[in-house]
Order: C-alpha cells, then structure tokens, then sequence
C-alpha cells in the first residue's frame, strides 16, 4: 500500500502555512482512502494494520517538522526585530569605523591607524575620491595605534577642497618585509538603512556594516 506517495505529500515546503494546510488535506484524503480500503478489503486476506501504523507516524513525523519550521520562522523574525531596533539605536551616535574613508571638513580630517609590530618605516597616502594621491608623509614606526590629523593641504600647501577622502598606511619591518596595519575613523550615525539583506548604519549616504564597528560611544559634546 503505497497511500502516502500517492497524496504527494511535500515535506520540504518553503511556506510553513502552506505546508499544515496541505499536510491537513493530505491527512483528510488519506483517512478518506484508508476507510475505502477498509471498507472494501478482502476477508480472507485483510489489510496489514502495520502499514497504516507506520503512515501515521510518517504523518506525525512531517507536522512535528512543520512544527518546528513555524517555530524558527517565528525566531528569525524576532531577531530580524531586534536587529532593526538595534540599528536604530546607534543613530546620533559616536562610531569608530574599520576603513580609510573620511571627510575633509573646515580643513580638517581625522583618522587613526595601528601597526601591529615596530616598523623600520610608515608610509601615509591621503587619496581623493578619485584614487589620486594629493598628500603623502612618514607615519610613527612604533607598535600600536597612532591619531592622524591633515589639514587638507597637499605636499605644496594647496588647500584642497572639502569632501571624502582616503587615508592608506603601509609599513616595512629592517628586512623590507610588509607589517600589518590597519586604518580606522570616528563617524556619526545619521540613520539606519533595513533595504538590504541585513541592516546597515548610515552616514549620509554611505552604508556602514555592522562588521566594520570597532566601538561605539555617546557623541561627544562640541566644546569639552
């Protein structure tokens, strides 16, 4: 007897209420085909009570499944929730964001940069937004992390104009070997943007990952 395969019962449906709505009329249809059976079975050669024992229990197996399919959807939303609120939290908020993106503004712009050993030699590029290299300098070759300030001049003492620019690092160790560096700046959250696959921060226009957060703290007040 072959009664489940003939209901082409899903088990891996996507939609958790389309499945116990198609698992409850698979149910109804194969009662309505076992009580057939039973009622047309031979006497002589009656139908084996085990087969319609184990069908059941494939039966209960599948709503157990469903079950449990409900009870993770119902999970992921909640977390979906708390990562929408959290985001929103961060708004108005001091962050320090991994990467060397930053905002030339009033002829200033910040960044902070580490090293992960002493180097022989620290090499500072600031970039514009077109790649192009507008000011370079010697870094601090000591380990550990180090404040850069540019006053937006380039190596001539041209006052650049304000916008987003890039700082890279790179440093050398006495045997002309590469050392690890890393760049990082102080942003302020504007917004919270829920388009994409997982929430974002917001500065302006710019996405800013969960990731890329190294901290986060209460703006610090103009002045003190």
């Amino acid at each position: 007897m072959a009664l489940l395969n003939g209901l082409g019962l899903n088990v891996a449906a996507s939609n958790t209420q389309s499945a116990s709505v198609g698992l409850a009329d698979n149910f109804d249809t194969f009662l309505t085909l076992l009580t057939e059976q039973l009622k047309n079975q031979d006497p002589l050669s009656p139908l084996d009570s085990n087969d319609f024992v184990g069908q059941l229990v494939q039966f209960s197996g599948v709503e157990q499944q469903i079950s449990q399919n409900r009870n993770l959807e119902s999970l992921i939303n909640l977390n979906a929730a708390n990562s929408s609120a959290s985001a929103v939290g961060f708004i108005g908020k001091e962050v320090d964001v991994l990467g060397g993106s930053a905002d030339l503004a009033g002829g200033s712009a910040d960044w902070r940069y580490s090293t992960e050993s002493d180097a022989a030699s620290v090499t500072i590029l600031v970039k514009n937004a077109e790649g192009k290299i507008v000011f370079q300098t010697d870094g601090d070759p000591t380990a550990g992390q180090h404040d850069f300030s540019w006053n937006g001049q380039d190596n001539v003492g041209t006052q650049l104009p304000d916008g987003p620019y890039n700082l890279e690092v790179s440093a050398l160790d006495n045997d002309g070997n590469l050392v690890s560096t890393s760049v990082s700046t102080t942003l302020v959250i504007t917004g919270a943007d829920f388009s994409g696959d997982e929430p974002a921060l917001l500065v302006g226009r710019e996405r800013i990952a969960f990731a890329n957060i190294l901290a986060v703290r209460e703006r610090t007040a103009i002045g003190i």
